[in-house]
């Protein structure tokens, strides 16, 4: 029971993104100018790199 509770207290990863759409550039790390995308879902955090890729963005 005390595990089921510590397991709830838990957040969960948050997966960040930075898109900076002059340049075309899909960033792991941050980026001055650049939007902020946070995922709580590896799933859904690949998914999006995959499109922005698939728009010719490049990433780093």
């Amino acid at each position: 029971m005390e595990q089921a509770n510590e397991a709830l207290r838990k957040p969960e990863p948050l997966w960040r993104v930075w898109i900076d759409s002059q340049r075309r550039v899909v960033s792991f790390h941050e980026q001055e100018n650049a939007c902020l995308l946070e995922f709580h879902s590896q799933d859904l955090f690949w998914s999006c790199v995959n499109q922005y890729v698939g728009l010719q963005y490049r990433y780093q």
